[in-house]
């Protein structure tokens, strides 16, 4: 993997764990609030859930260039 693959991963998992963490705002507001949106709240659950994935995934393939 070269430097630039390197920190265009590195950049992409920054913007991922940004998007994370302001999901995980919203769904607490959402879920706090007076009205419950379930559906809204769900589809955003799944969202977070994906995304978390695609942080695991790409920091397994920095940590593999690492070791290798």
């Amino acid at each position: 993997m070269s430097t630039l693959d390197e920190e265009q991963l590195r950049e992409k998992l920054e913007e991922l764990r940004i998007e994370h963490n302001d999901l995980d705002d919203t769904i607490m507001r959402l879920s706090e609030s007076q009205v419950h949106d379930m559906l809204q709240i769900q589809r955003l659950k799944k969202r977070k859930l994906s995304l978390k994935d695609m942080i695991q995934k790409i920091e397994s393939m920095l940590i593999d260039d690492i070791i290798a």
